[in-house]
């Protein structure tokens, strides 16, 4: 697939000499914010959240839990390595963490768009290069953006999809028209798109699974890959950009590798042996009282709690409404009040964690807790009748059970909606009226915690005289049967940030529901969450845009896709004390492309 040259690849493309349709307010700038002003004036120095002296050389190790079978991660196929999409290939623009959604040049030098964003014109870098010293080229982009809207992941062809035209101005400079098409974040979503280069992709086998790597202008290049365990990115020492103002304290690691463990506790057991550099932790056990080893001891490994602005993860048990079990709302209510986060806290997770009932936690994104206001309740106004009236006025609230595990009040009001929907107690079984058919389901669980939530919900679940089994399944069997759909309810994140976009559709628009692939695991197919994802994209500023997403996580909870679980407040990161990060935290929280090895004492 890659490192083969081009043989032809379809577009809609046009040579022009120069611009003849720009409207009198278009600007060319250096970046470009979702909504209002970047925060950064031209010619800023470095980012405010790195280190630019920070010491280069070392190496960096991840332990990742899996494994891949692919060195391509911009197609369905197989599992990829997805740091490749930043160490190795670049886009026209990079974002600026410390922003809700800003981007600053990259391989482009300059971004420029009319106030009402139907155009973007991107002109490069005359310097960027990829790694085998070809120069990045206009060419290069609008092949990219042909290669990936026909051959490249769902959200991508939904996506570069609503591009109407494209123009190669000059070599160096490239237009996107979206005709009639309203989505104000059409120029981001561009600007991070993946440059590839035509002279070294192979369109034909791109689908395909492969072990051989992307050429990209980034950072790093692959030098070293053993399929399943273990990828070496090197630091192309030739990389054209490593004294861009973007790019100014990251990078810093001569080489990166990657390892992959099968099994989560053989996983841990190899961080505590130093095998690995750092971990993000899952596990409230593990972080309350798996670190009593030695080198955390003695302070050579370091943990961090790191909080952020962003909606907080939050992890969800998922109903697939492709499952006629789950094809009833006040059935799935009926199951959300069955759900004892009060024991399920207290006795497996210390008390760590909080949930929210919405979908961008402890944000100013988030609806739960608020009520709607006017221009909330204008959105929704078409779709007022299917918005339950606490879910408007924000009183609605996720149930709170007494602990104990077994909570006689949520029993009685879960039964109470199980009645509504058309089911009753036969003996100790739930059975539908009509067909007799007993209320049954399988959770799908791939780890220790997720298994341990299932067994305690099963329990719940038994007392209403709903028969839940479980099936354990490895990492990669559990991906593969959750991109196809192939489960009754899994447990689930979607990570969300503070400038929600085209994304959300790829999460729960209707045309997601029936594409593999995509994440609208739940299935969700309704008209309200369409609208209030297309108006979002055309919100203009930060107030109207606020107000549209908590319209869309109305939305939502009133459709009660799934039983929020848990949201964690703080992100955990253990670290042997050879790796540094600055001291200060982005707005989005970690970054490791920011870390440094500390550099070694100077002999005496």
């Amino acid at each position: 697939m890659f490192g083969r040259a081009l043989r032809g690849c379809a577009m809609v493309l046009a040579l022009s000499p120069a611009f003849d349709t720009v409207p009198a307010t278009a600007a060319e700038t250096a970046a470009i914010a979702m909504h209002g002003a970047p925060a950064l004036p031209a010619g800023f120095d470095h980012m405010a959240y790195v280190n630019p002296d920070a010491a280069k050389g070392g190496r960096l190790v991840w332990g990742l839990l899996g494994t891949f079978d692919s060195l391509n991660p911009f197609i369905v196929r197989g599992v990829a390595v997805q740091q490749i999409r930043t160490y190795v290939v670049e886009s026209l623009l990079a974002r600026g963490n410390d922003e809700p959604f800003t981007l600053y040049g990259l391989l482009a030098r300059s971004v420029e768009t009319d106030d009402n964003r139907t155009y973007v014109t991107f002109r490069l870098d005359p310097r960027a290069r990829f790694s085998d010293g070809q120069p990045v080229l206009a060419d290069d982009v609008a092949f990219s953006w042909s290669l990936l809207r026909d051959h490249g992941r769902p959200n991508h062809r939904q996506y570069y999809g609503k591009v109407a035209k494209v123009d190669v101005l000059d070599p160096l400079t490239i237009r996107f028209d979206f005709g009639g098409e309203q989505d104000r974040e059409l120029p981001l979503i561009l600007g991070l798109m993946p440059i590839l280069p035509k002279h070294a992709t192979d369109v034909a086998g791109f689908e395909d699974t492969t072990m051989t790597a992307p050429l990209g202008s980034g950072p790093y290049r692959v030098t070293a890959v053993r399929p399943g365990a273990s990828i070496t990115l090197s630091r192309n020492p030739d990389y054209w950009g490593r004294d861009l103002p973007i790019n100014r304290g990251l990078w810093n690691f001569d080489e990166v590798r990657l390892d992959y463990y099968r099994e989560a506790n053989g996983q841990f057991e190899a961080f505590k042996r130093g095998l690995y550099d750092f971990r993000v932790e899952t596990e409230p056990l593990r972080w309350h009282d798996g670190y009593d080893f030695p080198a955390a001891r003695n302070g050579e490994v370091v943990r961090d709690s790191i909080t952020s602005e962003m909606p907080q993860p939050s992890q969800f048990l998922v109903f697939n409404t492709r499952r006629a079990v789950f094809a009833d709302v006040k059935v799935r209510r009926a199951l959300t009040l069955l759900f004892d986060f009060e024991w399920i806290n207290r006795n497996y997770f210390f008390g760590l964690y909080r949930r929210s009932g919405g979908y961008f936690a402890g944000s100013e994104l988030s609806a739960y807790g608020r009520a709607a206001d006017t221009a909330e309740r204008e959105l929704l106004k078409p779709f007022a009748a299917q918005i339950p009236r606490d879910i408007m006025d924000g009183s609605y609230r996720l149930p709170v059970t007494d602990g104990s595990g077994r909570d006689r009040t949520a029993l009685k009001a879960a039964l109470d909606l199980f009645e509504a929907a058309g089911y009753g107690l036969d003996g100790t079984m739930l059975r539908q009226r009509t067909t007799k058919e007993p209320l049954a389901f399988e959770i799908l669980v791939t780890t220790r915690d997720q298994e341990r939530i299932a067994l305690a919900y099963t329990a719940s679940l038994k007392r209403a005289g709903i028969n839940a089994s479980i099936r354990v399944v490895d990492p990669v069997q559990f991906d593969q049967r959750r991109l196809s759909f192939e489960f009754d309810m899994i447990q689930n994140r979607w990570d969300q940030s503070l400038s929600p976009g085209n994304e959300q559709a790829f999460y729960w628009g209707s045309e997601a529901a029936d594409r593999t692939g995509t994440r609208n695991y739940m299935g969700a197919k309704d008209p309200a969450v369409d609208a209030m994802i297309a108006a979002l994209l055309r919100a203009r500023d930060r107030t109207e845009f606020i107000s549209t997403v908590r319209a869309l996580d109305r939305t939502l909870m009133a459709g009660f896709y799934a039983i929020p679980v848990l949201n964690a407040a703080e992100e955990w990161i253990a670290r042997w004390n050879r790796i540094e990060r600055p001291k200060r935290t982005a707005l989005t929280g970690a970054l490791p492309e920011s870390w440094w090895q500390r550099p070694e004492p100077a002999p005496r």
